[in-house]
């Protein structure tokens, strides 16, 4: 992975962003030397986006199998859900 410095992405732009990503498909940023930020190219955010909500629907289906949910109305919900 790539580091660049939040001076260099300051003084160079968007090409040292591109040129990272062309290395390896991510770059961390810096700032003040602690990594503060990743940048990936925008297929690499969609495939990982995908996989969190395939967990999502998975861990939402274990959840139903197990019996592990509540069936209310929405007053009921609220109701529960603020207190």
């Amino acid at each position: 992975m790539t580091s660049i410095t939040a001076n260099d992405l300051k003084t160079k732009g968007v090409s040292v962003l591109e040129s990272a990503l062309q290395q390896s498909g991510e770059a961390v940023i810096t700032v003040r030397g602690e990594r503060k930020y990743v940048v990936l190219d925008f297929s690499t955010y969609n495939k990982l986006r995908e996989y969190e909500l395939d967990i999502a629907l998975r861990e939402a289906r274990d959840d139903i199998a197990n019996g592990n949910y509540k069936t209310e109305s929405v007053d009921e919900h609220m109701e529960r859900v603020l207190g």
